[in-house]
């Protein structure tokens, strides 16, 4: 594809009164990764629910893929649609969350299979043979039959990024992924992570893990108060911000 995989162009989101998105706009390119910093409550999760269609946008548009998310535009009217389309594009998008979300009673193979299996209706034999070399791409080669008890948080992370991966996804969506785990836990995912973006996923990643962003992003985004306040060469953005509230938060987290 030429086109960028995400383009967003003038994304506004309300909660009731409260406008949490005031015009996002931002194009992520095939292979990009994109790493989204800012304070909490600044939009960051709420602007990656709507590229997945988690979240309604109420203006603007989303594209991935050349695709409109969650509408189909007749003439200059935007359509809804319905639930079973919505769920079919989601299943193009990976996304991974701050909480690891796996099924307790399912061991970390069963938990990567289950999608396939039941949406993408692959044959159990071809998801098992697909999931295991996921797990085993993780890291997980010895984890197969662990059930998420018996699993370090930093390993349920990576069964669930397995997980996300196990769809074919275009793009993989981040939302904080090591904010839940202890200290010690983190490099463990964002190697999984590294290995992920060297191998050509496009990826956009809200963190706040300055580092990888510095080494493995192609963009570093800093959001404030629903903006996009800079944008740049991550290595950029943070030796030399030119915005006072970009150097107010790197200040606080380098």
């Amino acid at each position: 594809m030429s086109g960028p995989m995400v383009k967003a162009e003038g994304v506004h989101k309300r909660f009731g009164r409260l406008e949490v998105l005031k015009g996002i706009s931002l194009s992520v390119d095939p292979g990009e990764v994109m790493c989204i910093l800012g304070p909490s409550g600044s939009g960051k999760t709420t602007f990656i629910r709507c590229i997945n269609h988690l979240e309604k946008i109420d203006a603007g548009r989303l594209w991935v893929d050349g695709e409109l998310v969650g509408y189909r535009q007749v003439g200059d009217k935007l359509h809804e649609l319905p639930d079973t389309e919505v769920c079919r594009k989601r299943a193009e998008i990976g996304m991974v969350f701050q909480r690891f979300n796996l099924f307790g009673h399912m061991t970390a193979l069963e938990n990567v299979i289950e999608a396939p299996i039941r949406v993408r209706k692959l044959q159990k034999d071809q998801a098992v043979k697909r999931g295991k070399e996921l797990l085993d791409r993780v890291g997980l080669s010895q984890k197969y039959d662990s059930y998420p008890s018996q699993l370090s948080g930093g390993q349920q992370q990576r069964v669930a990024i397995a997980r996300a991966l196990a769809m074919q996804p275009k793009l993989m969506l981040f939302d904080e992924p090591t904010s839940a785990l202890d200290p010690e836990l983190v490099g463990e995912v964002l190697d999984a992570m590294r290995r992920l973006a060297k191998d050509g996923m496009t990826m956009i990643v809200v963190t706040h893990e300055i580092g990888f962003a510095r080494e493995v992003g192609d963009t570093a985004v800093f959001m404030d108060e629903g903006v996009v306040v800079e944008a740049g060469n991550p290595r950029e953005v943070f030796a030399s911000p030119k915005h006072e509230r970009t150097r107010a938060f790197l200040s606080k987290v380098l």
